[in-house]
């Protein structure tokens, strides 16, 4: 039988296993606040390991709940309570600062108490940058270089993109997207953006948010290395794309192009209007699209002139909005010159535009019938996306057309292709070149690369982009280029302008 005296101590010491796991989950719900001054590990941080660029889930478990990045070796870890992977590496590893991902509060490990101190700032900012209104207003007026912490200069806007493996032709679309004054404006501010609901279990939204992140980074002046990885935002479009877009397999920039800005608008509630997203009221314009079926030649004059005269055969008139116009190139020579092809073929870019002139007629086949269509422009959007089709798929394989397109950096008129009807109203119709995407290299699948002329306003300069690489460029090497994609701004009327 227990003794009455030893009885009374067991029961004195479970009281005090009980008050000491009280006192240690107290602990862990409300961490001790102590200032940085009074923390001995702060200069073991280091920065130039710090890289918020790629999926935050832990290096361990990969979950993505309650990670902490370990701020001396840059990894990733799930929790700071006792038993947790962060703190297991802060005990074995001898490293004492995390911050956590979501919160951005730092914390002390094993230690379990919170750091407060205002030279953390600045990798708060470069996890989550934010940009005033007045500061979004200031860029296109800004001439200054930033530094990086490795001490590489950059300008803000004007920043490589890491090619994991062959993401160039998505790389190559976020930077010409980041560009455009609107939508770099709209995606700044995250509270634009922030406060929409998706539904449960849409995707999609993802894009939006992921897409918001990259531009500020790109923007971000206090940046700790000189270029971004995409990792995170081409997550999100495999995931939404449904595996339909790699960033392991060369894709064709033009449809990741349409089906992006697609997924963007609809994701933010988008609907058919023109003013129901900032997707639309940017790139969005009207065009009327006239159309017959085509006569078969086989047929007799009697036979044809009666045929024509027929309803269905009569030409008919649609009005349709447009995201982007496809312009086709003329068939490149069969055969070579008489100096073994020296002479790379050269077209206008107001030739290839003629297609929208409402007089000129193309043909096009289609898996029923032969049709023949007119086009001609109803509406000029504020920035408007011209696609060259240089690629042709046969049976066998991809044609690609070299043919040089000879366009004019400024002060491109497109008042000559507005139907009569809507020439009145346009207002102006005066274009800029604001981002110049070529492909180089042989044609088909995984073959050929990609890259990007974009200008600096603040520096009135072009920069060729590709991936990592970032030089300055003169505006008269653009003209040279196999030009594939191309963005124009419109210039504003003088009252829109004040």
């Amino acid at each position: 039988m227990e003794a009455p005296a030893a009885k009374k101590q067991k029961v004195e010491d479970q009281d005090d296993d009980e008050e000491a796991e009280a006192a240690l989950a107290t602990r862990k719900r409300a961490p001790e606040t102590k200032l940085a001054r009074e923390c001995p590990y702060l200069d073991t941080i280091n920065r130039h390991v710090l890289d918020f660029d790629f999926e935050k889930l832990c290096s361990v478990s990969l979950s993505r709940i309650n990670c902490y990045a370990c701020l001396v070796c840059g990894k990733y870890f799930q929790g700071r309570g006792l038993s947790t992977h962060a703190y297991t590496h802060s005990v074995s590893e001898g490293h004492h600062v995390f911050l956590n991902l979501l919160t951005l509060r730092f914390y002390c490990l094993p230690d379990q108490y919170e750091i407060i101190d205002s030279s953390l700032d600045d990798i708060k900012y470069v996890l989550n940058p934010t940009f005033t209104t007045e500061a979004i207003a200031r860029l296109d007026s800004q001439e200054s270089v930033s530094r990086a912490y490795d001490g590489s200069n950059y300008l803000p806007g004007t920043v490589g993109l890491n090619n994991i493996k062959a993401n160039d032709y998505c790389n190559v679309i976020f930077q010409a997207l980041t560009n455009v004054v609107p939508i770099r404006d709209f995606f700044l501010d995250e509270a634009n953006y922030s406060s929409v609901k998706p539904p449960p279990g849409d995707h999609t939204f993802l894009l939006v948010q992921r897409f918001g992140e990259l531009v500020r980074k790109l923007w971000n002046p206090h940046n700790f290395k000189a270029h971004v990885s995409p990792h995170e935002m081409l997550q999100a479009v495999v995931l939404c794309s449904k595996k339909r877009f790699q960033f392991t397999d060369q894709g064709d920039p033009v449809t990741f192009l349409g089906w992006f800005l697609n997924a963007l608008h609809l994701a933010m509630g988008g609907k058919k209007k023109r003013a129901s997203s900032i997707i639309y009221r940017t790139f969005q314009g009207r065009m009327r699209v006239y159309s017959r079926r085509m006569v078969p030649a086989e047929l007799t004059a009697e036979q044809k002139k009666e045929l024509a005269a027929s309803p269905d055969y009569q030409e008919t008139a649609e009005e349709t909005p447009f995201m982007y116009l496809l312009a086709e190139l003329p068939p490149p020579p069969l055969f070579k010159d008489e100096l073994k092809e020296n002479i790379i073929p050269q077209v206008s870019l107001f030739t290839i535009l003629n297609k929208f002139n409402g007089q000129e007629e193309r043909e096009y086949k289609t898996y029923k019938e032969e049709v023949v269509k007119r086009f001609e422009l109803l509406r000029l959007p504020p920035y408007l996306i011209l696609c060259i089709k240089r690629f042709t798929k046969n049976t066998f394989f991809v044609e690609k057309n070299n043919t040089i397109v000879n366009f004019p950096i400024k002060s491109i008129d497109l008042a000559e292709y507005l139907a009569p009807d809507a020439a009145a109203a346009a207002g102006e119709t005066v274009y800029d070149l604001l981002t110049n995407i070529v492909h180089d290299g042989e044609p088909g699948a995984g073959k050929g690369t990609y890259r990007c002329h974009t200008l600096h306003r603040g520096t009135g300069k072009w920069h060729e982009l590709q991936d990592l690489h970032v030089r300055e460029v003169l505006p008269q090497m653009i003209t040279l280029t196999e030009a594939y994609i191309q963005i124009y701004e419109l210039r504003r009327t003088p009252a829109e302008a004040s």
